[in-house]
């Protein structure tokens, strides 16, 4: 399977260099037009993958990542429009010059080639990865999870009815239609195919890709996102970011895990927190000494402070200084995104500076690292590695660049 598909879309990935921004746009367009109009069957398929989650004991908060809804279809449909809207960074010119050889040269921005994502449960990320990836000529081949295999069939269908109706190439999306792990290994080995691989998920999928990948990846990273309550801060500013980080929606990476607070207001902002939180939304609190006895909590193990619930629950430490602050942060995070909460400008650019994250945030909530939100259009995932791309990666992060080199008989002496 991934054979064939490595071949037609390295095929595809050819043709798809040849079409302008123009073109890319008009269809992207009209995708998103497609995905409304099919909004029916596609709900239809997705209750079928909601189904077998609901009778393989699934919990509530990961079927809300797997369900599709017409607002959830509409707002995928929005995000195509988005990235249509973008500017095109493909054929960019990034640098030019002469040299001393009299050689003009060019630094041109141009596409990878072929794309391979694997991913898990949210069947929007396919869509996403492929209106990223056509933006930018690049052919993709997508790996979603068996939980979501109805769901991912339909909309890739949508697709590649979208891409034969514009005299397109259907080949420009792939989907890996066999779950199974040793197909996802073979997509890993797939050198020959593949340019780059993706994988976007938990903890346990980015490990495997890590360890078992020939092809090159851009890690996606999991989300042990902290919120850091400094001594100067507003503290109903404070619990509003929290509850927002907290509660709006916890299965997301970008949802805070760990809290962090400054022993001089921890007395009175923790108990009181508690009581805001909870009148929202029951948390599960794994508390440190110090919070335990400020608040009702379970005693925090040493690695509640390095775990990705994406669940009702979150760990609490309290700490003497912003310097135990964002060395307990730094420790304990995956790079992904962090905020400080405090009206203290020095602390503010100390966490910036020091924290070493992909987003670092002063009076704001995590949930803000998002491709959409950064003004990037659909993301094709947050990295939290530093080479190539860091944080919300969209379009140029799926692209390379080249040489064009343009003498006159200019030999080497």
């Amino acid at each position: 399977m991934i054979e064939t598909l490595g071949k037609h879309a390295k095929t595809a990935a050819f043709e798809l260099a040849k079409y302008a921004t123009l073109e890319k746009n008009q269809f992207l367009q009209q995708l998103a037009q497609a995905l409304v109009d099919n909004t029916d069957g596609i709900i239809s398929e997705n209750a079928k993958d909601l189904a077998n989650a609901e009778a393989n004991g699934i919990s509530q908060i990961m079927i809300d990542r797997l369900r599709l809804t017409p607002e959830r279809i509409q707002d995928m449909a929005e995000g195509v429009r988005q990235v249509a809207a973008l500017p095109d960074p493909v054929g960019q010119i990034i640098n030019g010059y002469t040299n001393i050889d009299g050689l003009r040269i060019l630094q041109k921005r141009v596409p990878l080639g072929v794309v391979g994502m694997i991913f898990e449960s949210r069947p929007n990320v396919g869509v996403d990865a492929f209106a990223l990836c056509f933006k930018t000529n690049n052919a993709v081949i997508l790996r979603g999870g068996k939980d979501a295999i109805h769901s991912n069939k339909a909309l890739v269908q949508v697709i590649k009815s979208a891409l034969t109706a514009a005299g397109i190439t259907e080949h420009a999306v792939g989907l890996v239609t066999d779950t199974s792990h040793e197909v996802a290994r073979e997509m890993m080995q797939a050198t020959d195919y593949l340019d780059v691989l993706i994988p976007r998920g938990g903890a346990g999928l980015i490990r495997t890709v890590k360890e078992q990948s020939r092809v090159p990846i851009i890690e996606t990273g999991t989300g042990n996102v902290s919120i850091y309550v400094d001594e100067f801060a507003d503290l109903e500013m404070a619990t509003k970011i929290v509850i927002n980080a907290k509660t709006q929606r916890p299965s997301v990476c970008n949802a805070a895990e760990s809290l962090v607070v400054h022993e001089k207001i921890a007395a009175e902002f923790l108990p009181k927190l508690q009581t805001a939180i909870n009148a929202v939304q029951q948390i599960d609190f794994k508390v440190d000494e110090l919070a335990a006895e400020l608040m009702v909590g379970q005693p925090a193990l040493e690695a509640d402070f390095g775990t990705e619930y994406l669940d009702y629950k979150m760990s609490v430490k309290v700490v003497s200084s912003i310097d135990q602050a964002i060395d307990h942060i730094n420790h304990y995070s995956t790079k992904h995104s962090e905020s400080i909460i405090t009206d203290n400008l020095t602390n503010a650019d100390q966490f910036q500076a020091q924290i070493d994250s992909a987003a670092v945030y002063v009076n704001a909530s995590t949930r803000f690292t998002d491709g959409f939100v950064f003004g990037l259009g659909a993301e094709i995932g947050i990295s939290t590695q530093k080479l190539h791309a860091r944080g919300p990666m969209g379009l140029e992060a799926l692209t390379s660049y080249k040489y064009l080199i343009n003498g006159n008989g200019q030999t080497r002496g």
